[in-house]
């Protein structure tokens, strides 16, 4: 019996297949493409040598790198895993509420195996989606995983692929649907051995990362398939239910199909195969629809993306922080303005760019559940100088107001792992580079970024000390006790609440309504026969109940009782009052 063995090396005039030592000449063929069959079948490590190079190279579509991403493939069977997850059916995104983790900070362990252990903790929340950093394959033991080299791998230290199929499936079996994060726009700095076989990069180009993907210029046809195969690996192979695509606007594309769109239909034809829903949701930096507006109409025809507008103008309103990216927000006039449109800036000047920014939302057609939204992501408290969450800087009232607005709002909520406890525990930037050059770049680079926020460069963490990833351990201990046990029992009591009212899955933005002022510090949300009432002051405050008295379905603070059209609110408070009874 023999094994076949296909790699994409236009670049090369002759290959060998090294399997176990042996070597294999591989055959040429069209397109760039080189096979070969005469691989024993039981084959265990490979690597490609390149136009007789002494190095052999990892396999670029590698499914395990045992010994990390600079040495041997090995070879992975997908279909030997016994699936237990026969009745899913998956889960729409609408309505639904994502739970974000790393894996390698999620527990003490940090692997699979661990987070399967926690699972039931996120069921009593009443989360739907589990949503995971990137696993794929990266150089060193523990970083964010945003520096994969080798995307059709899962990173060995985690658990394996072997491992990550047996968390998928311990997901589905307890009703989670599981996205997971993916990164197309760049590839990590150490590892990265797509060069040597062809042109993945786009070298006249690059990004905030590094060199840009090669998705439009010559022989990008096999890089564009590259991509979305390995989009549909993660969503076959492994039962994933979405992916969330990291930086989509770092994807340089001028052709008249679009990536995302070709994305997007290849896993919508999937989708029909299988029976169930695939998600797709996009982070982007450009504030424009046309990335959730359907193909039909001219879009990409993606399910969802985030709105950063939404985190920064409850940050703001909350912290009172405005410097950098900031700046924008210091109003309620903003808060209403993306509590009812999903973006700030829908074409308005932004002061930190510099120029206008954005395109508005059609709110009469665009439903807000393709907007994920969030207090505090991986993201924005790992790019804080010393990966402090709101936690640090909050007393448990203006917690609470967060967890309030995320779960009241006309969009698709998200939490970061521990947030739901306010957990003490920073999430900092980390690396494990073993070069050392390449650590001092990293940690020099850092720095260089804070200095935009204005943050002291002094106070920021080595990225590559060990204690930097060890601090960002979330400590399970602390939502058995105290404050900590307090804030768990919020957030479970607003997720039944989200789950109960339709008024606040209904993801109709025209009818969502607003009234606030700025000055006073107080905003009123209309979701149906649901009205929301937030007072920001630190001071006692009279609200307009708009549509009458009813009964109160949740405060923030005790002794909260409505009367007629008015509502008197402690200072810092908020409480959720349902359809009148007048």
């Amino acid at each position: 019996m023999s094994k076949t063995f296909q790699l994409w090396a236009p670049k090369a005039s002759a290959v060998v297949l090294v399997a176990d030592g042996v070597d294999v000449k591989m055959d040429a063929g069209d397109g760039g493409w080189w096979t070969t069959s005469a691989a024993p079948d039981d084959t265990a490590r490979y690597g490609f040598r390149l136009d007789g190079a002494e190095k052999a190279l990892p396999d670029p579509r590698s499914r395990r790198q045992p010994d990390g991403v600079h040495e041997a493939s090995a070879t992975f069977d997908p279909g030997s895993y016994e699936w237990h997850d026969v009745s899913w059916t998956g889960r729409q995104l609408a309505g639904g509420l994502i739970y974000e983790l790393h894996i390698g900070t999620f527990t003490p362990e940090g692997t699979f195996a661990a987070a399967i252990g926690k699972l039931d903790h996120l069921v009593s929340l009443g989360v739907d989606f589990v949503e995971v950093l990137p696993v794929n394959g990266f150089n060193g033991v523990h970083n964010w995983g945003y520096d994969g080299v080798l995307w059709y791998t899962v990173h060995e230290i985690y658990g394996g692929p072997a491992g990550y199929q047996a968390f998928v499936d311990a997901c589905h079996q307890r009703g989670l649907a599981v996205i997971q994060d993916v990164v197309y726009n760049h590839l990590g700095p150490s590892g990265n051995y797509l060069p040597e076989f062809g042109p993945y990069l786009h070298e006249g180009r690059a990004n905030t990362w590094g060199s840009s993907m090669n998705l439009d210029g010559p022989e990008s046809d096999p890089v564009r398939r590259y991509i979305i195969e390995n989009a549909l690996m993660w969503l076959d192979d492994y039962h994933v239910d979405g992916l969330r695509l990291d930086a989509v606007h770092a994807l340089v594309d001028h052709r008249a199909t679009h990536l995302l769109s070709e994305m997007a239909a290849e896993v919508d034809a999937l989708s029909a195969h299988v029976g169930r829903p695939l998600t797709l949701i996009a982070e982007s930096d450009l504030n424009d629809p046309t990335l959730i507006t359907s193909r039909e109409a001219g879009g990409y025809g993606l399910t969802a993306q985030w709105s950063d507008d939404f985190h920064h103008v409850l940050h703001v309103a909350l912290t009172g922080e405005t410097t950098g990216y900031y700046c924008d927000f210091d109003s309620l006039d903003a808060m209403a303005k993306v509590l009812t449109s999903a973006f700030f800036h829908d074409g308005t000047f932004s002061s930190f760019r510099g120029r206008r920014h954005g395109r508005p939302v059609n709110t009469a057609i665009v439903p807000g559940s393709k907007f994920v939204v969030f207090a505090q992501d991986h993201d924005q408290i790992g790019n804080r100088a010393i990966g402090d969450r709101l936690t640090q800087q909050l007393d448990q009232r203006q917690l609470a107001l967060a967890a309030v607005l995320l779960f009241t709002s006309p969009f698709t909520p998200m939490l970061f792992m521990g947030e739901e406890w306010a957990a003490s525990t920073p999430w900092q930037f980390f690396t494990s580079h073993p070069e050392t050059e390449l650590g001092r770049l990293t940690a020099e680079g850092r720095i260089s970024e804070f200095a935009e926020m204005g943050w002291d460069p002094e106070v920021v963490p080595d990225p590559q000390q060990e204690s930097t990833f060890l601090d960002s351990k979330l400590d399970w201990s602390e939502p058995e006790s105290g404050n900590h046990a307090a804030m768990l029992s919020l957030y479970q009591q607003l997720a039944v609440l989200r789950r109960e009212q339709s008024d606040l899955t209904d993801p109709r933005l025209d009818r969502v309504g607003t009234q606030h002022d700025s000055d006073a510090r107080w905003l009123v949300l209309a979701r149906g026969d649901v009205r929301v009432l937030v007072n920001f002051a630190e001071k006692e405050q009279v609200l307009p109940l708009p549509g009458g008295t009813g009964p109160v379905l949740f405060a923030t603070a005790d002794g909260i009782e409505p009367q007629s059209d008015l509502v008197r609110l402690p200072p810092v408070s908020a409480v959720v009052i349902g359809r009148s009874t007048q």
